[in-house]
């Protein structure tokens, strides 16, 4: 379960929009939320005119307006950042590796509700879906995937939609495939990151044989949850998941990682995991 070690995204992305007027990123992220000034106003308990004024440019805002706003706004950290730049102040939140020593106790966090979460998978992601650390049971349903999907950064959304990943052995694929690009896509309509948006239009053109959506399984949890069924040596395998985040981190890299821990769906496969994890430690 160790942390691991891979390449940051977004850092020369961020440098390059800094240049552009925080006028028109304060528009911009206001338009994405589909708020009208008067909404945005109401909301920051300002006038709907002194939003225009930041807008167009006749008013400068403070430091303080700008991490309001951006706050209504439900703006990242790392584009608050942005924000902050533009209007020539420096940043206000600190990207560090999670490897720093100041992240000591977090790290220690991560990987104690990974262990706790065993015998069920669970991993932790970073803001572009890839993999930053996993518990024991995750490994073994990483058999027979292609090395170089195994190559870090291990992208988890990647691995799961490839042909050569877990593609061919998801039993309800189209409908896995459907709640990944929809989840996929709201993350890039919520936050504008365009590694994002390359990662969906990428796992968009994947080839699939079972373009459907089927609904059988599903209808089973009411549409709460899509489940995922997993052809394994153990037979079909059923899981649904939840998604874990810092409540509130002022580092971005805390704002961008997340827990994803998988549960079983059925007594059979909670059978088959716990009796997996006894056999992993009978091997120990």
């Amino acid at each position: 379960m160790e942390i691991a070690r891979h390449p940051r995204y977004g850092r020369a992305v961020a440098t390059a929009a800094s240049d552009r007027r925080v006028g028109d990123l304060l528009r911009e992220w206001r338009q994405r939320r589909r708020l009208s000034q008067l909404a945005l106003a109401l909301e920051a308990e300002v006038s709907a005119r002194h939003i225009s004024f930041l807008e167009t440019g006749r008013s400068v805002p403070s430091r303080e307006m700008i991490l309001h706003l951006a706050e209504q706004l439900q703006v990242p950290l790392r584009e608050r950042n942005v924000l902050l730049l533009a209007a020539g102040f420096a940043p206000a939140f600190r990207e560090r590796p999670l490897q720093d020593p100041a992240l000591a106790g977090a790290r220690e966090a991560v990987l104690l509700v990974l262990q706790a979460h065993e015998p069920y998978p669970a991993l932790a992601i970073d803001r572009h879906w890839n993999l930053v650390a996993h518990n024991r049971a995750v490994a073994p349903f990483l058999d027979g995937v292609a090395p170089a999907l195994l190559q870090p950064p291990v992208n988890v959304l990647r691995l799961s939609l490839h042909e050569e990943g877990l593609a061919r052995r998801i039993e309800n694929a189209g409908e896995w495939r459907a709640h990944v690009l929809a989840r996929l896509k709201r993350q890039v309509d919520v936050s504008a990151d365009p590694v994002l948006a390359e990662l969906h239009q990428e796992l968009r053109d994947y080839p699939t044989s079972d373009p459907t959506e089927s609904s059988a399984v599903r209808d089973r949890y009411a549409g709460v949850v899509v489940p995922l069924r997993l052809a394994t040596p153990a037979g079909v395998l059923t899981f649904i998941s939840t998604t874990t985040v810092f409540g509130t981190p002022v580092d971005i890299t805390l704002a961008e990682l997340a827990l994803e821990t998988f549960f079983p769906a059925d007594a059979t496969t909670a059978a088959a995991l716990r009796e997996q994890a006894a056999r992993r430690e009978a091997g120990a």
